[in-house]
């Protein structure tokens, strides 16, 4: 599905818009622009009717599959206003590959990748007048596909939504980059090698949430996943991917099928190439993290994700003590990345990658 011309989107623009909210007050993911993507899918027939419309409530039989066997996946970006007004994507085709990924392994239909940026980038355009201009602000974009056959029983649906819409949000850190207390889940897993740990779709989200109000009873506000095998293996940070900076080596666990392939990870792996800094893709327990806390060769631990970009560990919660990552400061190296990352994003130091895309 990746040749030939490719269908035009229809564009139906809204004779109402809704009023815009100042970039001071956003929070994460409660607004919605005035426009969304829709593209329908037929057995027999593929992807078609690709169209831009008023963003609207959606009409879905309660039969329709997606309810009862969770067959959808999605992807987040984001888009960003430089300061010379240009709207940029970070690395937009990662993530139209990794939904496609995330489609094959349940059992959805592919998208041709380039319709699928063509739509991301028509949709920013045609709302480009709602990418926030404050500072550490931007636009949020939710692609995702949902099962929507009539049918109770177990087998993929014959018909599928791709949509996109898309939430303008404030700066994660509103009141500036702080560390944050985790705790070591050691009752729930997340995933296993083989499952869909690997995968974005909603079902390993809607797991994690026990866990999550569990820490914060402990007053962490995050969960530091351990592998579902021998409990000992560190996995993932909340929904992001997490590395630890042990001695003069980053640490981060390896892919391995129950891991999220986090774009932001692999530009963290990227940036620490470019700069000689000694990484590490590779199973670490959360024994030997606990060793290098004691010896004091824990120097720095972080997660990275979409939403945050980069979030530094203060604090590891594991069987009831509390142990404090680098006096529960930010760290120098932490500090480097997040500054580095988000000065590629908005445009305000050099992108030597070929990272940002324009609208």
């Amino acid at each position: 599905m990746q040749s030939g011309t490719l269908p035009e989107i229809e564009l139906h623009l809204t004779r109402d818009g809704k009023p815009k909210p100042s970039g001071e007050r956003l929070k994460f993911g409660r607004i919605f622009t005035d426009h969304m993507f829709v593209m329908d899918y037929e057995e027999g027939r593929g992807w078609h009717s690709p169209r831009i419309v008023p963003y609207q409530p959606i009409t879905l039989e309660p039969s329709a599959m997606v309810f009862h066997y969770a067959q959808t996946v999605f992807e987040g970006l984001k888009a960003f206003r430089a300061a010379d007004g240009r709207i940029r994507l970070f690395r937009p085709e990662m993530n139209v590959r990794r939904l496609n990924r995330s489609c094959a392994r349940l059992s959805i239909p592919t998208v041709d990748e380039r319709l699928a940026l063509e739509a991301i980038r028509k949709v920013v355009e045609t709302d480009s007048d709602w990418v926030p201009s404050e500072d550490g602000t931007s636009l949020y974009i939710r692609p995702f596909i949902i099962a929507t056959e009539p049918h109770v029983g177990v087998a993929p649906s014959s018909t599928y939504l791709f949509m996109i819409i898309m939430s303008p949000v404030g700066a994660y850190y509103a009141e500036g980059l702080k560390p944050v207390s985790i705790l070591v889940e050691t009752r729930d897993v997340r995933a296993v090698p083989g499952g869909v740990g690997e995968a974005k779709t909603g079902g390993n989200y809607a797991a994690s949430l026990r866990a999550q109000q569990e820490a914060m009873k402990y007053g962490s506000s995050q969960v530091l996943w351990l592998d579902g095998v021998h409990r000992r293996y560190v996995e993932e940070v909340g929904s992001m991917n997490v590395f630890f900076k042990i001695g003069d080596t980053v640490v981060t666990p390896e892919l391995g099928g129950s891991i999220l392939d986090g774009i932001t990870r692999n530009s963290v792996l990227r940036l620490l190439e470019h700069w000689g800094v000694k990484a590490e893709e590779r199973r670490i327990s959360i024994d030997e993290i606990m060793e290098a806390h004691r010896e004091g060769r824990l120097e720095e631990a972080f997660g990275t994700g979409t939403a945050a970009v980069v979030s530094p560990i203060g604090e590891l919660v594991y069987n009831g003590a509390r142990f404090a990552v680098n006096g529960g400061s930010i760290g120098p190296l932490t500090s480097k990345l997040y500054e580095t990352l988000t000065g590629i994003q908005y445009g305000r130091i050099d992108d030597p990658f070929g990272w940002m895309t324009d609208v």
